[in-house]
């Protein structure tokens, strides 16, 4: 088939090589302009479009890809379908309509669980045991259309969200593959979503990364591992700020009188904090301005025990 590919971020990058690796021509690769990135603030571009270069396909970026930048990237032959992953834009009616079979999307959850731009995120943060991607048929409508085709995938207990981007990733380009093998058929075989089973994922904040060590350990260590690597889970000691990168959720039965944020414990394991229920056992951190270590190295040269978190 002849396809165009809309992606911009990593996620996108194993679709784009499993569509080439079928055997389909793509026009043409569109993605969203090269943004200023890291402390220097330089033009860097997507890691779609360094993939798609690199392959020796063509690249376009419009602003807004609406009809005609479409029609640009599809040339006189025209489209068999384009190929949607991450691209970061609400793309319009006339656009998804366009190809001769419609605009196909790669989503990193099992929809309609998790619509929206942070399924992976949201995911870890309610505690699922259980992810997966789903190919659908775009329609106008944010991830809500006909799904073509749904591939599981089991969420570890310490799964964190840049370690499920890349299993989701890999997964993603796989059931993509086996979509584009009979388009045809699994457009006819589409099932409709139900709006009752919908929720909706939306983008991350960085005030999201703030522990409130009210809520149960269990849920804590849910966003330590859903915050990575942005915007990370954090928290402070005498008014500095500790990034937490590693914790776990462990019985505090024998200290159940200590106030929430209260460090119970602190060793070689790790550094015990009373939540709502149960404690947080912190086994990675990163003080303000230093880089991350273990938390037992942190206890060897700062005395915790007993001290308030967030505070």
């Amino acid at each position: 088939m002849r396809l165009a590919f809309a992606g911009t971020p990593d996620f996108a990058v194993p679709s784009l090589h499993a569509a080439r690796a079928a055997g389909h021509e793509i026009a043409s690769v569109l993605t969203q302009p090269d943004r200023p990135a890291g402390r220097g603030r330089r033009l860097t571009p997507p890691p779609i479009k360094r993939a798609a270069q690199e392959a020796g396909l063509p690249v376009q970026q419009p602003c807004n890809l609406d009809a005609a930048a479409l029609r640009e990237a599809a040339g006189d032959a025209g489209l068999d379908a384009l190929i949607v992953v991450a691209f970061g834009q609400i793309l319009p009616r006339e656009v998804l309509a366009a190809p001769r079979l419609g605009a196909i999307n790669v989503h990193a959850s099992l929809l309609p669980r998790w619509r929206g731009p942070a399924p992976i995120a949201r995911a870890l943060l309610a505690g699922d045991d259980e992810t997966g991607v789903t190919i659908m048929r775009m329609q106008p409508g944010v991830d809500t259309g006909p799904v073509l085709l749904r591939r599981r995938c089991p969420i570890a207990a310490d799964d964190t969200a840049a370690r499920l981007h890349d299993r989701l990733a890999r997964l993603g380009g796989d059931a993509l593959a086996a979509v584009l093998a009979d388009l045809a058929g699994h457009l006819a075989g589409a099932e409709a979503q139900s709006p009752a089973q919908a929720c909706h994922a939306p983008k991350l904040t960085r005030a999201e990364g703030a522990i409130d060590w009210t809520a149960p350990a269990a849920e804590i260590a849910w966003r330590v591992r859903a915050l990575q690597p942005w915007p990370g889970a954090w928290t402070t000691l005498a008014g500095e700020t500790l990034r937490v990168w590693g914790a776990e959720c462990v019985s505090a039965a024998a200290d159940a009188a200590a106030p929430p944020a209260t460090v119970i414990a602190a060793g070689r394991a790790g550094i015990d904090v009373a939540a709502g229920q149960d404690a947080l056992r912190i086994t990675r951190l990163q003080p303000a301005g230093r880089r991350a270590m273990d938390a037992g190295d942190f206890v060897n040269a700062r005395h915790v025990l007993g001290c308030r978190l967030g505070t």
